[in-house]
């Protein structure tokens, strides 16, 4: 899959993509990035992207004219009808589901916006989807499109060490869409704690049913909006429903 990135920044990618297990994706090529900096598609001495809002107010906005120039540029590079995304406050948040939607495409246009925004005529004509991170918002779209590609990366086969590691992230369908449970490691006693006596049981059946309940405690706790979800989809058992009666 092949992902173009529309930046101002172009620098901020580069120890991303040579850093960390998910640079295996990007070496490889199994997710292709390519990097592009708007600015050579401005004109002007002093190549502006940006010029001031009609109607007044704060801030600068990003011109449609460059974009547009830019986004003409790498399309014809591509062989496919890529669709184009745009980091933003008002997008769809991102999600697992999303993110392995994306896993399995042939990859999209991402730009990223800076300074107050796109001028909407440009999104209008241009976007095919928006996303966001949550309801704040970041100087420019950058570490939203790392957050992607990053997502997008460690779902390719033989990125991780471990093909299973990413089945039992949190919200991943094989938890039924729940957090993940508490993980310990050595030693056994760490600053005056211990270790739940059940892990070192070698008794693998109580092993994953205290791990169930702990997902489904912690989701509780903290998500129950994904119980309410895992219940509309029927993916709480019985047991499960028991043991979530008796938390209160």
């Amino acid at each position: 899959m092949r992902f173009d990135v529309v930046t101002l920044f172009p620098e901020l990618f580069a120890p991303f993509l040579t850093s960390g297990v998910t640079r295996r994706a990007f070496e490889s090529g199994q997710v292709d990035v390519r990097l592009t900096s708007l600015r050579d598609f401005a004109s002007g001495n002093y190549r502006r992207v940006d010029d001031r809002p009609f109607g007044g107010g704060p801030g600068m906005v990003m011109m449609a004219e460059p974009l547009s120039q830019c986004l003409n540029n790498i399309q014809t590079q591509r062989a496919d009808a890529a669709p184009v995304l745009l980091f933003s406050p008002v997008g769809k948040p991102l999600d697992h589901a999303m993110v392995q939607r994306w896993s399995r495409s042939q990859g999209a246009i991402l730009i990223c916006g800076r300074y107050e925004g796109l001028d909407q005529r440009f999104i209008d004509q241009q976007v095919t989807e928006q996303i966001s991170l949550g309801d704040f918002v970041l100087s420019g779209g950058e570490i939203a499109a790392m957050a992607l590609l990053d997502a997008v990366a460690r779902l390719q086969p033989g990125v991780l060490n471990d093909p299973e590691s990413h089945s039992q992230d949190s919200f991943n369908p094989a938890l039924d869409g729940l957090l993940d449970c508490p993980q310990y490691t050595r030693p056994e006693s760490w600053s005056g704690s211990g270790v739940p006596a059940v892990l070192l049981s070698g008794h693998h059946v109580q092993i994953e049913r205290w791990r169930r309940e702990q997902r489904l405690a912690l989701t509780l706790n903290l998500r129950p909006d994904l119980i309410a979800q895992a219940r509309l989809n029927g993916r709480l058992s019985l047991a499960d429903e028991e043991f979530l009666a008796g938390l209160g």
